[in-house]
């Protein structure tokens, strides 16, 4: 955790993507240039949860007029359906150590993604760097190589059914047979040459778009008509009041934001036990209610792999901004270096997968990029990956922080806690009183024994009134902050 008047700051789920971030900062772009330089750099470093072929959300704070507008360029279904069934996809096996997990990939699971408009909404909003400069870092990694991390190569461990799907994916991804592992040197100049592309030419009409098309024409569903069609939105936040801050979640149709104000205005009293309980009355709120958790749910809901970055300047700009790939299709697009989404493999969106999703429709999710106006006129950029965990990660924090008034980095190492089903999940660090409570509370409950990626990973970037820029990184998801002086 740092403190200090600088030019910026910057918080991510790796190094290399903090680091994109931070030189942008430290040459005077904004927070808005930071996080796509970051956003970049993701999808070289964190192929699993970021990519070209993925979408997501971002919330923005104006230093200036001091607006904030939520923008969705998250994943939209096709316009028609063109592979009936269930052709055109087919089951792996993903391995957590403790469980596996079925998914379904192949060219048909894949949904429009809306990553790349969502960058250009993003440099419209308030960038001053042109593009080609903000994504020369991760063009550099790309085609140089990366060090593997040791978080990194546990995520590319869990996927491997899906890295490995095709041979292509396994020469880009594993090929000496095996997954690189922690200390060796991932190279992926496809990646490097996309990049290139889509900093000079719009997604649709370039070799990457027509790749995309290309890729999909046998056997999935997107043409590009979809790609053509898609455009990111902007929208009003949902604005809520918690003590003396303003918080700003991600409004309808994404279902993360109506369930972290329902959880936060359930909460009857700040402690350990009143979080537990606010957390399973929303949780039942929302299984009684089923799509309709008071017209909520309209679209079905997204809650796989996500990364988060926070970046905040000195001028008081804010971007916080959470992505996802799905778990990715198992098919490279083109020579590209990156797959398409599996979106419309999961069945949290098409529960039985036989191709009757709702045709032309903007995805709903769990990702909620957040921002906290705090009552002494300080500015605080969160968010979380942890699918359907991050409404529970994101809650706690805000709760830790605006009830309990823990500085930001005692907030997010705080013991944290899940509730779905009656089920509890809880890391095993709470002191023995409230544990007690808790496993009274919940008779059916799991005890992790240290903090785990299962709880999601909130990266927080904060500006104080007098200008000074702090953050903190989740070390749950390898979580690093840079501070530009």
């Amino acid at each position: 955790m740092g403190k200090k008047t600088s030019r910026g700051v910057i918080a991510a789920g790796h190094q290399l993507t903090a680091n994109a971030g931070a030189d942008i900062l430290c040459n005077g772009g904004t927070a808005i240039d930071a996080g796509i330089a970051a956003l970049a750099m993701s999808c070289v470093c964190e192929p699993v949860l970021s990519s070209p072929g993925g979408g997501g959300f971002a919330m923005l704070k104006s230093g200036g007029s001091g607006a904030v507008s939520l923008i969705d360029f998250f994943a939209q279904t096709p316009i028609e359906r063109r592979q009936p069934g269930q052709e055109g996809s087919y089951e792996i096996h993903a391995d957590f150590g403790t469980a596996t997990q079925a998914f379904h990939i192949g060219p048909a699971t894949s949904a429009t993604p809306g990553f790349f408009a969502g960058i250009e909404h993003l440099h419209r909003q308030g960038a001053i760097v042109p593009l080609a400069e903000l994504f020369a870092p991760a063009i550099k990694a790309a085609r140089n190589g990366i060090t593997i991390t040791p978080y990194q190569y546990y995520l590319s461990t869990v996927v491997r059914p899906i890295l490995t799907a095709t041979r292509t994916a396994g020469r880009l991804f594993a090929p000496s047979g095996i997954l690189p592992q922690a200390g060796e040197t991932f190279w992926n100049p496809g990646m490097a040459d996309a990049l290139e592309i889509l900093s000079r030419s719009g997604f649709t009409s370039s070799p990457v778009g027509k790749s995309v098309a290309e890729n999909q024409a046998e056997s999935g569903n997107l043409s590009l008509q979809d790609l053509a069609a898609y455009q990111a939105m902007e929208r009003a936040p949902l604005s809520i009041q918690i003590g003396s801050a303003k918080v700003h979640l991600n409004p309808l149709p994404a279902a993360s934001g109506t369930l972290i104000a329902h959880s936060l205005a359930n909460l009857e009293m700040p402690s350990v036990i009143g979080i537990a309980r606010a957390l399973d009355e929303t949780d039942r709120a929302r299984r009684a209610a089923g799509s309709d958790l008071g017209s909520l749910l309209k679209a079905p809901i997204r809650q796989r792999g996500t990364t988060h970055i926070s970046t905040i300047d000195a001028s008081g700009n804010a971007c916080a901004i959470t992505v996802s790939n799905g778990e990715g299709n198992g098919e490279l697009v083109g020579e590209f270096g990156f797959m398409l989404n599996n979106i419309l493999g999961e069945e949290d969106v098409n529960p039985h997968l036989t191709g009757d999703w709702p045709a032309d429709t903007r995805l709903s999710s769990m990702m909620c990029p957040s921002l906290i106006e705090t009552g002494d006129g300080g500015i605080i950029a969160l968010g979380s990956g942890g699918s359907n965990r991050i409404r529970s990660a994101i809650s706690q924090v805000i709760a830790q922080h605006c009830l309990l008034d823990k500085n930001l980095e005692d907030a997010i190492t705080a013991p944290r806690l899940h509730v779905e089903g009656g089920h509890l999940d809880f890391e095993d660090l709470f002191d023995p009183a409230e544990r007690q409570m808790l496993c009274e509370a919940f008779p059916d409950h799991r005890a992790w024994p240290e903090p785990n990626m299962f709880f999601g990973g909130v990266h927080v970037t904060s500006i104080d009134r007098e200008g000074n820029l702090s953050g903190a990184g989740d070390s749950r998801r390898d979580g690093v902050v840079v501070l530009v002086s």
